[in-house]
């Protein structure tokens, strides 16, 4: 059992071996540029030690004359089937294999290692005894040095070689187990192959990639996988400028072209002749930058800034251009009529209302850049009419009783009493309002004029307003407030979508009961 399982362990450490080198091939091929031989034939010499006993007891010696031979077809850069034949030959033993199976190997210009696993048979033939013919297994491998493009010098070989014995005459003896290793070396002929022709490459770079127009490109092309041997020749095109060179360099003149991206192409070609002529070629882009656009500067001045209705004011402006672009102007106002198209306009103010207008002029550039001033002219009339105009409103939130003008409402409504006291030409209009949800209740019918009524008494009962100034009416509107307009002496209030209330159909709003002084005086203090 123990010999089965020597066998086995170094039968997996043959595959681990393997494996290790399948994993290390792809790492490193990646830079090799010789294509492998095709088929490699190796001849030289081999040294032996059967690694065992006969099964009469005697232990075998190690063989120093040896030979050994292989043939080895290579599928593809990392993988071949191997043919292996060998004899080794002393007084007390003569051994010869014939054995195959796949080999592993990493070709590169110099070095090329290998591993491989074999399977045949052996022809084991002791001095005294019978020959036998046994299953055979070997593995290892070597490294094979290149000295010319068809020869190379396998400088070691070594495999592990497992085979068996047993003597024919004397079928009681035990079968014996040979765990022996081979050593080889010599010279390893290589047919097929070559130096593989990488594809021919180039790549393009424009620096800088961006400039303003007149600024030169510098463009520069790399090749590579060309025969050495041969002479390149450079050609150069681009979609916008002048290109000019023959050499790995090229330089763009970009003057006078327009802003936006432009390809300079180069290809390079060999002197080969026919189909040997190989070329490539590549394409590297650059942009021309928009030139800087300096908008035009402009202030304006009105004279006079004050003038009564009627009377004209002149608008006179001041324009620049950075970049000495021409320019035109034009005039807008506020009010009244402006006429001009140059650097000065002039405002009619006849009909305008009184106050402010302002005169906008801009001023443009042949490429729509644009810049704006503005200058402001008073117009003076007789002041108007007084109008009526609404000062304050309050807000009923209260649910239960919504028509109650609380504590809130009531600040704000002394401070329109403080204005009908100050002005007391002046007359109020109190306007009340209910949202449809509050009207659906039938005691709330007339919540609006309520609520209006219930200002106006505050307003007279309690901050002592002369009822006569004061008039209520409901609006139309969702909403549960009461606003409050100021009527100025020879204003007048239009009303629209308003109703005057009757007063009498309300009902005063109720006082709050006075508690009782003994009552007052029995309470607890606090």
């Amino acid at each position: 059992m123990s010999h089965r399982n020597s066998f086995i362990g170094r039968v997996i450490a043959a595959l681990v071996l393997l494996t290790l080198v399948m994993a290390l091939v792809p790492t490193v091929a990646l830079a090799q540029e010789e294509k492998p031989s095709k088929v490699d034939i190796f001849g030289g010499y081999s040294w032996y030690n059967p690694g065992g006993k006969l099964p009469t007891g005697q232990k075998l010696p190690s063989i120093a004359k040896g030979w050994g031979a292989a043939a080895t077809y290579n599928v593809n850069r990392y993988f071949g089937i191997a043919v292996d034949a060998g004899g080794h030959y002393k007084t007390e033993l003569n051994t010869s294999t014939v054995m195959g199976g796949p080999q592993l190997k990493f070709h590169s210009d110099m070095f090329t290692p290998f591993t491989e696993v074999l399977f045949g048979m052996a022809h084991v033939s002791p001095a005294g005894l019978s020959s036998r013919n046994a299953f055979a297994l070997a593995a290892g491998g070597g490294l094979d040095v290149k000295l010319t493009h068809y020869v190379s010098w396998r400088i070691l070989q070594a495999d592990y070689l497992y085979t068996t014995y047993k003597i024919k005459e004397q079928p009681l003896l035990p079968t014996s187990r040979l765990d022996g290793a081979r050593v080889q070396s010599g010279l390893v002929i290589n047919l097929g192959g070559g130096t593989e022709q990488l594809p021919v490459t180039a790549s393009c770079s424009a620096q800088p990639t961006e400039v303003m127009a007149g600024e030169p490109v510098k463009v520069t092309l790399t090749s590579a996988n060309f025969n050495p041997k041969r002479t390149l020749s450079y050609n150069w095109t681009a979609t916008g400028g002048k290109v000019s060179g023959t050499e790995t360099t090229a330089t763009v003149d970009t003057n006078g072209m327009a802003p936006g991206s432009y390809t300079v192409n180069g290809k390079v070609t060999d002197n080969g002749k026919g189909k040997k002529q190989m070329s490539a070629s590549c394409s590297s882009n650059f942009t021309i930058l928009e030139p800087p656009k300096h908008p035009p500067t402009i202030s304006c001045s009105a004279n006079p800034t004050t003038v009564k209705s009627g009377d004209p004011a002149t608008i006179t402006a001041q324009a620049t251009s950075p970049d000495n672009r021409p320019l035109s102007y034009t005039w807008t106002a506020t009010g009244g009529k402006v006429t001009g198209t140059g650097e000065t306009a002039t405002l009619d103010t006849a009909g305008a209302p009184a106050g402010p207008i302002t005169v906008n002029g801009t001023v443009s550039d042949d490429r729509n850049l644009t810049a704006s001033c503005s200058s402001s002219v008073n117009v003076e009339v007789p002041p108007p009419p007084p109008t009526s105009s609404k000062i304050n409103q309050i807000s009923f939130p209260d649910t239960k009783k919504p028509a109650r003008v609380d504590n809130a409402a009531k600040a704000i409504l002394d401070d329109v009493a403080l204005r009908l006291q100050r002005e007391a030409d002046a007359k109020a209009v109190v306007i009340g309002y209910a949202t449809a949800d509050e009207t659906k209740k039938k005691s709330n019918k007339n919540l609006a004029a309520q609520r209006a009524f219930n200002t106006k008494e505050y307003l007279t009962k309690e901050k002592g307003i002369d009822p006569s100034r004061i008039e209520i009416r409901t609006g139309t509107g969702e909403n549960q407030t009461a606003e409050i307009w100021l009527v100025p002496t020879g204003a007048s209030f239009t009303g629209e979508g308003t109703t005057v209330v009757d007063e009498t159909k309300m009902v005063a709003p109720a006082k709050k009961p006075v508690k009782k002084a003994k009552k007052a005086a029995a309470a607890p203090a606090q």
